[in-house]
C-alpha cells in the first residue's frame, strides 16, 4: 500500500482528494494536515510514502514544508498541489527535490497516477502544468540557448528524440507507450537513457531542453 498524507488548509479539498485516492486499492490516506507544520509532524509519525502539499498553507507554506520534509524525511516523495504554476515556485520545488506539480482540478485518474508515479520514484508534472512550465521557462530563450540544447540532443537516437518530444508534452510513460506502440517498461528504459545522455536530473529538465531545441514544437 502507498501511504499518503494530504496537506491543505481547506477541509473540502482534503475530503475530495481523500475520496479519490481511497477509491484506488493500492493507496491509503493515513493522515491529513491543515498546515505545513502539522504536515511535517504527521509525515514522521505515520511513515508516509507520498505527501500531497497545497502550495498555499498557513504556518508553513507548501514549498517551505517541502524543504523541511526533505531534511527530516528524505525518503518521502512530495507532490505540490496548486491552481497555478509560477516560474519561481516550480524552480524552487524542483530544487528542493519535489516529485512534481499537480493542478487541483486534475482528473481523478491523473491524481491517482501521479501518486503512484511519485511512489515509484518518478517525477510527475500534469500535462497542463508541464506545458505551462516549459513555455514560461523557455520564454525569451536566445539563440545560444537553443544551439546548446540542439548540441546536447545530438547524442540521442531518433527513437529517443521521439520519446523526449512526448515527454516535453507532459505525457506519462503509459501514454507515451500507447502513442509510440511500446510497453510502459520500454518507455521507462528510454527515459532513463535519455536523462543519462542529457545529464538531466529529472523529466522536467529534459522537457525544457527539448523545448529550447525546438523539438516537437
Amino acid at each position: 500500500m502507498i501511504r499518503v498524507l494530504i496537506a491543505d488548509d481547506e477541509p473540502l479539498i482534503r475530503a475530495g482528494i481523500r475520496m479519490i485516492l481511497t477509491s484506488a486499492d493500492d493507496i491509503e490516506v493515513v493522515a491529513e494536515a491543515a498546515n505545513g507544520r502539522e504536515a511535517v509532524d504527521l509525515a514522521r509519525k505515520h511513515r508516509v510514502d507520498v505527501a500531497l502539499l497545497d502550495i498555499q498553507m498557513p504556518v508553513l507554506d507548501g514549498l517551505t514544508t517541502l524543504a523541511e520534509l526533505g531534511r527530516t524525511a528524505p525518503g518521502l516523495r512530495t507532490l505540490i498541489l496548486t491552481t497555478f504554476g509560477e516560474r519561481e515556485n516550480v524552480l524552487r520545488a524542483l530544487r528542493e527535490g519535489g516529485a512534481g506539480f499537480l493542478l487541483k482540478d486534475s482528473a481523478p485518474a491523473e491524481l491517482i497516477g501521479a501518486v503512484r508515479a511519485a511512489a515509484q520514484g518518478d517525477a510527475y508534472l500534469s500535462p497542463a502544468a508541464t506545458r505551462h512550465v516549459v513555455e514560461s521557462l523557455a520564454a525569451g530563450a536566445g539563440p545560444s540557448r537553443g544551439e546548446e540544447a540542439q548540441r546536447r540532443l545530438a547524442a540521442l537516437s531518433e527513437r529517443e528524440r521521439e520519446v523526449l518530444a512526448l515527454l516535453g508534452e507532459g505525457l506519462s510513460n503509459a501514454e507515451t507507450g500507447r502513442r509510440l506502440h511500446m510497453s510502459e517498461a520500454t518507455v521507462k528504459t528510454y527515459v532513463s537513457r535519455i536523462l543519462a545522455k542529457l545529464e538531466c536530473e529529472n523529466r522536467v529538465q529534459a522537457a525544457l531542453l527539448a523545448r529550447d531545441a525546438g523539438l516537437g514544437v
